[in-house]
């Protein structure tokens, strides 16, 4: 009898988890408190208790090539970022494809996770759920949660004196939907991401003034980046990746802050990053530098008191007759349903191994999925989460397989350790960094639990042409669809396409002369490095 999962969520990490439970065998049951598919990129007028909230404007900062599941590529007419409406009808697609959502049971709350008494022996779980005002408990085999990290929201209060008697309107980002009822207003926007610049440069349009108050600054991307490619099929590539793992760390940080002030220099408007040692991750807003430019968003430090009227900022400026503040000062997570036994979270930290299981437990039964901010699309992340874990799940029975066994507990803890060390030279401790991590080399740690590692040493001498498209070319998720369980076919055909895919939303309208006019332009470069290295031999003769 195939085991029973327990899949709570139906977003990105949802989703693929069911799918990834069928993959292998596995029998998913997932439940969802709403109505419908989708989690972050559901946008709804009204905020819901218990899921995640976004605006009406939101797009991806991800590129369609490198946030599509690995066997699933977008449709080649779609755009390369996509609008939150967009992207919900691509998760839709998938789910249609696969058949998921039969798996779902809509309208159903998680209200307990708890160990069944035997669970030492077993690894099974009681799950508790609500629906209709009805409670139900089921036994599973193992537990996959699949919330994110964007439903609590985070203020910190007391870090903002005056702000109890302030007399005008405040909230959290997650409340924000449109500029909609802003007209004429002043309003101060307290935090330096993505979520803090998008309504900045969406209030500007219609409030009288709009005002940035960072702590810490921030580099600011284009999400257009060389030749016009999208930003992350240019710097997510394996060649990329190890020229910065064998750069010395201070040369390191010198080319990254150097191509982080090539669109603009940061220092002039106020951005700049207060440690600049940290890879914090960056704010992507192709508009932002512009409306600063233009005077409509203004940046300050950030605010030391709030008076009933007025905020007052670090470096003694006074904004008076404020009307609204917008804290977009990140999220908390938490797991109510599930004992702290089983997942302890201080510090927003939870002790996870290779941030899915927790290390503690008799049995390898429950996975995170999704809780994570890699630099770069969530999406492969979660699959590749999604992946080990079932593999994980069903080689705790099927052991004679050589399926996939976590080690030690002793082993997972130094993991965990070291994974934090780590976190922090890169990161920092800020609370909003606890949750960050690289791309590629966690993809490829993953992926190794999966057994879905692409080899490029062997695959150059079998297929030299994929080989050195996926050494050089952008690391898609097609490229862990090349090999082991869950193969797909068209993995090859996709990573060699991927370029032309790119290009075709963008080359709406094709001119004539455009090969004509590559050719001269790729002869002139031939010409002009043939020039430069007889210059350079004339000049030692």
């Amino acid at each position: 009898m195939a085991k029973r999962i327990a899949v709570i969520g139906s977003g990105v990490s949802g989703l693929t988890s069911i799918k990834c439970c069928l993959d292998e065998g596995l029998q998913p049951t997932c439940f969802e408190r709403s109505d419908d598919i989708g989690g972050l990129w559901r946008f709804r007028e009204k905020v819901e208790e218990g899921r995640a909230s976004i605006y009406q404007s939101v797009f991806t900062n991800s590129s369609k090539e490198m946030s599509c599941f690995s066997d699933f590529p977008m449709p080649e007419h779609f755009p390369n970022f996509l609008h939150n409406t967009r992207f919900l009808e691509y998760l839709k697609l998938y789910a249609n494809r696969f058949d998921l959502l039969k798996y779902i049971r809509f309208k159903t709350t998680v209200t307990s996770v708890r160990k069944c008494p035997d669970f030492s022996t077993t690894g099974q779980w009681i799950v508790v759920t609500e629906s209709d005002g009805k409670q139900e408990s089921t036994m599973f085999d193992a537990v996959m949660v699949c919330m994110g990290h964007h439903i609590e929201s985070f203020i910190p209060v007391q870090s903002f004196p005056g702000i109890e008697k302030f007399k005008g309107q405040y909230f959290h980002s997650r409340e924000y939907k449109s500029p909609e009822g802003f007209q004429g207003k002043t309003v101060v926007v307290i935090g330096m991401g993505n979520s803090a610049s998008d309504i900045a440069v969406d209030l500007c349009q219609i409030a009288k003034r709009v005002f940035i108050s960072t702590r810490g600054g921030s580099w600011v991307m284009s999400r257009v980046y060389d030749d016009g490619y999208p930003w992350d099929t240019v710097f997510h590539t394996r060649f990329s990746n190890l020229i910065r793992s064998i750069l010395p760390w201070p040369l390191l940080k010198l080319v990254y802050e150097q191509k982080m002030n090539q669109w603009f220099n940061h220092e002039n408007y106020g951005l700049v990053p207060q440690n600049r040692a940290l890879m914090k991750e960056p704010v992507f807003n192709d508009d932002l530098p512009s409306r600063i430019l233009c005077g409509s968003v203004m940046v300050k430090p950030i605010v030391k008191e709030f008076t009933e009227t007025a905020a007052i900022f670090e470096d003694g400026t006074m904004e008076e007759n404020v009307d609204v503040v917008i804290f977009a000062t990140g999220y908390s997570f938490s797991f109510p349903f599930l004992e702290q036994s089983v997942i302890k979270v201080e510090n927003n930290e939870a002790p996870l191994y290779k941030q899915v299981f927790p290390a503690t437990l008799e049995k390898p039964t429950l996975a995170v999925i999704g809780l994570i901010q890699p630099l770069g699309p969530i999406m492969p992340n979660a699959e590749l989460q999604a992946r080990w874990a079932t593999r994980v799940f069903k080689g705790n029975h099927f052991n004679f397989l050589g399926l996939t066994e976590l080690p030690s507990k002793s082993t997972m803890m130094t993991d965990i350790v070291k994974r934090k060390e780590k976190r922090i030279k890169w990161f920092g401790t800020s609370r909003s960094q606890t949750l960050q991590t690289d791309h590629i080399e966690y993809l490829d740690e993953l992926a190794e639990g999966s057994d879905a590692r692409p080899r490029i040493l062997p695959l150059l001498l079998k297929d030299p042409k994929l080989a050195l498209t996926i050494y050089f070319g952008p690391c898609s998720p097609f490229q862990f669809r090349l090999t082991g369980p869950g193969k797909w076919d068209g993995a090859r055909n996709a990573i060699l396409t991927q370029r032309a895919r790119i290009i075709k939303p963008t080359r709406t309208r094709v001119l004539r002369d455009a090969s004509n006019h590559s050719l001269v332009s790729y002869l002139l470069k031939i010409f002009g490095l043939l020039a430069l290295f007889a210059a350079i031999f004339v000049s030692f003769h």
